[in-house]
C-alpha cells in the first residue's frame, strides 16, 4: 500500500508539474524572443565599439610611423 501511494504521489507531481511548464511556455517564447533581441543589440553595440578601436588603432599606427 505505501508504494501505491508514493507511485500515485509521483504520478501526481508529474501531471502538475507538467501542467505548470504548458502553461508558461508562452511566456518562455515570448521571453526568448525578446532575449534575442536584445542579445542582437548588445552584439551591434559590441561590434561598433569594436569597429571604432580598430579605426583608432590603425589612425594611431598609421600617423606614428610618418
Amino acid at each position: 500500500m505505501k508504494a501505491f501511494l508514493i507511485g500515485l504521489f509521483f504520478l501526481f507531481a508529474v501531471a502538475v508539474l507538467s501542467g505548470i511548464g504548458l502553461l508558461l511556455f508562452p511566456l518562455v517564447v515570448v521571453l526568448s524572443i525578446f532575449l534575442r533581441i536584445i542579445l542582437s543589440f548588445a552584439l551591434l553595440v559590441f561590434f561598433i565599439w569594436l569597429l571604432g578601436k580598430f579605426i583608432i588603432c590603425v589612425w594611431d599606427w598609421v600617423f606614428k610611423k610618418n
